[in-house]
């Protein structure tokens, strides 16, 4: 594993430990070098679908942009990095479950948005107004209405 630090290849392994699902392993490592310790995860790379684009172009499956999509509409929000990994997670486990080879990106988009209603619904909100493309406030607001009904609904 290279040093994040000083780029050296070589280094020790301290700790090891399962995460509570048992599909990551955490790694605390030092570098032989510079004896700077750091962090990293393993898991088990499965094939993942296909993901198509608008456009019909096609690419892998990035659980990272999800995480990213997930992580910018929490900012400065209530919700830990450790429930949005577990979103991204959950996310990548269905789209692996599905067995499907190909999925469209307004699937994931829609997933996510899932997700991020039941995490945080300001993030959701702050989400959906760019995912959609909101093009004026009365859509937006439409949202809105939309998700306080549904909470008015489930009370």
């Amino acid at each position: 594993m290279k040093c994040p630090f000083c780029g050296f290849l070589e280094d020790k392994v301290i700790d090891s430990r399962l995460s509570q699902d048992g599909s990551t392993t955490r790694r605390r490592r030092e570098c032989l070098e510079c004896a700077k310790r750091f962090t990293t995860y393993e898991r088990v790379e499965e094939t993942l679908p296909l993901v198509v684009k608008k456009d019909g172009t096609r690419e892998s499956f990035d659980r990272g942009k999800i995480l990213g999509g997930i992580v910018k509409a929490c900012e400065k929000r209530p919700v830990s990095m450790e429930e949005m990994e577990k979103a991204a997670d959950r996310l990548e486990l269905r789209f692996l479950d599905s067995g499907d080879r190909e999925i469209p990106s307004s699937s994931i988009g829609e997933a996510v948005m899932e997700e991020l209603k039941t995490l945080d619904e300001v993030a959701y909100v702050r989400f959906a107004s760019v995912y959609r493309e909101f093009r004026d406030i009365n859509e937006f607001m439409k949202e809105l209405k939309d998700l306080l009904d549904v909470k008015k609904r489930s009370k």
